[in-house]
């Protein structure tokens, strides 16, 4: 690389004397940060701004790289607020699944329920961008997946309950989609209580926006069958882990936890999973984190197959596979990251009213704080109410829960009640 010293001056307002230190960088070289102020070709007819531009994104590299082989770039003007990349990274430290962070809510649910919304419109519109793209023939966007999962990973770690209580209560119209938002959360939530660092939990999210986008690869009419699968069609069904491989390959993605989470998210601790029937440990942590993840989700989610069973329920049930199906010290882990109720999950109340749970208190688990949406008849209400049942008196008015509830009990619907 060659540089040039140019020195500005007798700027209007006084004299002003600018150093620009010009390093000619070839456009294959070019990273996300860098500042291009000088192209192989006048500004005039590219679609640039003339007083330069700032390498945001990888779109903008690949605009780039269209027009010119080389480019001249400022080396005093780094961008200093680009976030550093993580679905390209090559080598994680070893101990990256130690706890090393104790993570303390900033913000209040309340506070934090503007954020969470948007973050999760904008992770509900990356993900339709990125399914329509692959189903179109076109490579996944790492920028997608980046823009899908930075904002929700900021959410969680300001606020455990936040966006797990939006994401519970919005109107899942797609499995494919909602999965892989519903994942991406509880990934990030995970890590947040694992005491993970937010690179690695960044990396974990996007295993989980991303370990079933091979499936876009699929006969849709498999994926929404509701009866039993042929031998066949089921080793064709499970050949989604394969191309999710490939398809995250040919994007560039190089992490090594989005590649264990969608090539591990299936194999099991007792080694009956698939594709590779690998045993315990054999697993990445990464993978035994998700396997746990998708098929909590999975269990709790509606499928043409079968009916969705409460969250409360697939967590017992997750329980109950902890010294076959799952690494039991995860699982317990899991446990106490969700709540015996976990955030989003409807329950019925002793005094018969329908609720959401919105957050949880740790100190008393079965006694979280809630959103009432019916009466104690099932009627909903049209002025719904916060109940803390931490802070209910202990006597024979003390309110409760008294069990869990699927999504589509007594035509309780929480969805309604997700744009108030």
């Amino acid at each position: 690389m060659a540089y040039t010293l140019l020195q500005l001056g007798d700027f209007p307002g006084g004299n002003v004397t600018t150093e620009i230190q010009e390093l000619r960088v070839d456009a294959t070289d070019l990273q996300v940060g860098m500042f291009v102020c000088r192209l192989d070709r006048p500004w005039e007819g590219t679609p640039f701004p003339l007083q330069g531009l700032e390498l945001r994104s990888q779109a903008d590299i690949r605009a780039i790289r269209a027009l010119c082989k080389y480019v001249f770039i400022d080396a005093h003007r780094a961008l200093k607020d680009v976030p550093k990349p993580v679905l390209t990274r090559t080598q994680l430290p070893e101990s990256r699944f130690s706890r090393a962070v104790t993570y303390v809510d900033k913000n209040t649910v309340e506070e934090e329920l503007p954020s969470a919304r948007e973050a999760l419109d904008t992770a509900s519109q990356m993900v339709d961008r990125i399914y329509l793209d692959i189903a179109s023939g076109r490579e996944l966007s790492i920028e997608y997946v980046e823009q899908a999962v930075r904002p929700l990973v900021s959410s969680v770690l300001r606020s455990k309950d936040a966006f797990l209580y939006l994401e519970g209560m919005r109107k899942h119209d797609s499995y494919t989609y909602s999965h892989a938002i519903t994942c991406s959360a509880l990934a990030a939530a995970f890590g947040r209580h694992m005491g993970l660092t937010e690179d690695t939990i960044i990396g974990l999210a996007a295993g989980g926006l991303l370990m079933d986008v091979g499936k876009t690869r699929l006969p849709e009419t498999l994926l929404n069958y509701p009866g039993s699968l042929s031998a066949d069609e089921v080793q064709v069904v499970r050949s989604h882990v394969e191309h999710g491989l490939t398809i995250i390959s040919a994007a560039g993605i190089t992490d090594p936890d989005v590649i264990d989470v969608v090539r591990t998210h299936h194999e099991r601790f007792d080694g009956s999973g698939y594709p590779n029937r690998l045993l315990g440990n054999a697993i990445p942590v990464a993978g035994r984190m998700l396997g746990i993840i998708d098929a909590y989700d999975a269990m709790s989610s509606v499928r043409p197959y079968r009916p969705a069973i409460s969250r409360h329920h697939a967590l017992q049930h997750i329980y109950a596979a902890r010294h076959s199906l799952f690494q039991p010290e995860l699982v317990e882990q899991f446990q106490v990251c969700l709540g015996v109720y976990p955030t989003g999950s409807l329950v019925e109340l002793n005094t018969g009213e329908v609720a959401v749970v919105m957050m949880q208190n740790q100190v008393r688990r079965l006694r979280p704080r809630v959103l009432v949406l019916s009466t104690p008849n099932k009627q909903p209400l049209a002025d719904f109410h916060v109940l803390d049942l931490m802070e209910q008196a202990r006597d024979e008015n003390m309110v409760e829960i008294v069990r869990s509830l699927g999504r589509s009990d007594y035509g309780i619907d929480a969805a309604e009640y997700f744009l108030h």
